[in-house]
């Protein structure tokens, strides 16, 4: 499903999954964008607050850190076939603001399953 869904589809379904089994986002309090470009190039942002996910179109708020990267590299990134270090080693991610808060987030997307949603 993530490869085929639209951008405005995907970001809908990270906060599905996440707001699903709110545990690993208990007592964070931070907010990340990311800047995609290609097709359905926009601006996104996850707003994690005490358990709860939320994701807005734009840049309502300021962001811990900001990911700019392809729709095309996000999309393989959430399926698991694209490593966030990796990414950022070979160019296809740049990473602005707070580093540690971009590994946090890699670090805790892994504890979700995304596959159901190829």
């Amino acid at each position: 499903m993530i490869k085929n869904s639209s951008v405005e589809e995907i970001f809908q379904q990270i906060e599905k999954v996440l707001n699903a089994n709110p545990e690993p986002i208990q007592g964070m309090n931070v907010v990340y964008q990311y800047d995609l470009s290609g097709n359905e190039a926009g601006i996104y942002q996850l707003h994690l607050s005490d358990g709860t996910a939320k994701v807005e179109n734009g840049a309502p708020a300021e962001a811990a850190c900001v990911f700019e990267m392809s729709v095309d590299n996000v999309k393989d990134f959430l399926l698991g076939n694209l490593n966030g270090t990796a990414a950022f080693m070979t160019g296809k991610l740049k990473i602005k603001g707070n580093i540690g808060e971009a590994l946090k987030l890699e670090s805790l997307l892994r504890k979700y399953d995304m596959s159901q949603y190829q």
